[in-house]
């Protein structure tokens, strides 16, 4: 159905005008095909659950601790990076290696706890794992 222009017409407009409707759809729509996938996470991850499994400390292992201001203790002992770099070294030739338990404290920045690693990767150390507290109130188990 045409609708003429001139002022012949005293009916108003049967046809609703939804050509600026469909380009602001348009235009929401491509909106939401940039945005959507930047909002979502890129990588999807299953995170361990959570079990409470005491650890088994023997003798050979190191027991390496960096605290709040990155200082670096090895087996309860502040020690320098040098002196840690020195202390894998000579550790890392035992047979069987020993593993290295590593415990941060959890405001430490992570700045201490990747030089910690990588002298540990740089002496040559393959066995080395984190240590974490339970949350409070866990029951053990």
């Amino acid at each position: 159905m045409a609708v003429s222009v001139s002022g012949d017409s005293s009916e108003p407009m049967a046809e609703p005008n939804v050509i600026p409707l469909v380009d602001v759809m348009l235009v929401l729509l491509i909106i939401m095909i940039i945005t959507v996938p930047v909002i979502t996470d890129a990588v999807k991850i299953d995170l361990p659950i959570e079990l409470n499994q005491p650890t088994v400390t023997t003798p050979e292992n190191i027991n390496v601790a960096v605290d709040f201001d990155g200082q670096i203790y090895w087996n309860d002992s502040p020690v320098t990076e040098e002196e840690f770099l020195a202390n894998t070294l000579q550790n890392a030739i035992l047979d069987p290696q020993p593993e290295v338990h590593i415990r941060a404290d959890k405001r430490v920045r992570y700045e201490y706890v990747a030089k910690v690693l990588f002298n540990l990767q740089r002496g040559g150390m393959m066995k080395v794992g984190f240590i974490a507290e339970p949350p409070a109130g866990a029951a053990a188990g």
